[in-house]
């Protein structure tokens, strides 16, 4: 967000009781070397120079807009929202997890999802990372009215989150998913995937592995050829991560859980083409390559292409920042957010 606003617009994001520490982002996505980097919910409140809270009466201190995250049984989040607006705070509810497949988890119990859709209904408004998550709370709360799908930013237009390596200097395919027991990541299929294409082209391939001997069992039973299988168990930081990432030609991924889409989000600030994929995210950087709509076989045709095209592939990654510049920027979410919070005033 500009630092010369004439009608500057924070956030204040609010996880009542979670484990992330206070933070405030004055400088927006900051240096990298930020306790928590301003991808996923902090991204919100990055862009628009706010701050992530835990604490109640932090946040109340903020006087800000309130994006307030539901997690847990919902108690504290309850509790929240009835002392924020007790306060007069413009408030906005989110589930934390919002994967297709983690709002099914949450809601399970009849105490929850009681819980829940009070919450949603008392709100000012819901803010939904996907569109899919935003067509559930419209459901919830009847009709259109203040839910807004607003996806998380990545500060793409900060070229101190540009991780880019020259593509002389990529080589192999990174496979982006590593949950062997969530099904609807389909890491099994990545990583034959991942072995068919390196079959095919000599590419090497990477994978992360924080399973121990039960990934490593997995991962050999996959049958990658001698050599071409690289396998990282050590949690790197998010900016080593990043680096790690930017070695690669493309990022590989067969998730169906209609996440928001850090993947994808990882990817385009190293600018580097993710293939397949059906998150937020994925849809708007990575239109020609995500899987949204499209078979695995197509899926393993644009990944191949991308892999022995050199024309293709270098045209592709030109394009990468373009494309995602209107929708997922800092300075664009964080005007969608200031006039989704004007229509409460």
């Amino acid at each position: 967000m500009p630092q010369n606003d004439p009608s500057p617009f924070r956030l204040t994001v609010l996880n009542p009781g979670g484990r992330d520490v206070e933070q405030h982002f004055p400088d927006a996505a900051g240096e990298t070397s930020k306790p928590h980097p301003p991808t996923n919910f902090h991204a919100y409140a990055a862009c628009t120079r706010g701050s992530f809270q835990r604490d109640l009466k932090l946040a109340l201190a903020e006087a800000t807009p309130v994006l307030l995250l539901l997690r847990g049984d919902f108690a504290a989040s309850e509790r929240a929202l009835a002392a924020l607006q007790k306060e007069k705070r413009s408030v906005a509810v989110s589930l934390k997890e919002t994967g297709l497949h983690q709002i099914a988890d949450q809601l399970r119990d009849s105490s929850k999802l009681a819980r829940f859709l009070r919450i949603v209904s008392q709100a000012d408004g819901c803010i939904a990372p996907t569109p899919e998550a935003a067509d559930f709370y419209r459901a919830v709360r009847g009709n259109a009215d203040r839910v807004a799908f607003i996806p998380t930013p990545y500060p793409i237009d900060d070229r101190r989150w540009d991780f880019s390596r020259p593509i002389p200097e990529r080589s192999g395919i990174l496979v982006g998913t590593r949950e062997w027991s969530v099904l609807s990541r389909n890491h099994l299929g990545a990583m034959l995937m991942a072995r068919r294409l390196s079959e095919q082209t000599g590419e090497p391939v990477t994978v992360f592995n924080f399973e121990r001997r039960r990934g490593a069992r997995l991962l050999a039973g996959v049958g990658f050829a001698k050599g071409k299988l690289r396998v990282l168990d050590e949690k790197l930081s998010y900016p080593g991560y990043l680096r790690e990432m930017a070695r690669h030609k493309i990022v590989l991924q067969l998730d169906t859980s209609f996440v928001p889409g850090q993947v994808a989000g990882d990817a385009l600030l190293c600018r580097v083409p993710c293939v397949g994929g059906n998150g937020a995210v994925d849809r708007l950087a990575f239109p020609q390559s995500c899987g949204f709509s499209r078979s695995i076989d197509d899926t393993g045709k644009i990944a191949l292409r991308l892999l022995t095209d050199q024309g293709h592939y270098r045209e592709t990654v030109a394009n990468l920042g373009t494309a995602a510049l209107p929708s997922l920027s800092f300075t664009r979410v964080a005007e969608e957010l200031k006039s989704f919070f004007a229509g409460f005033a």
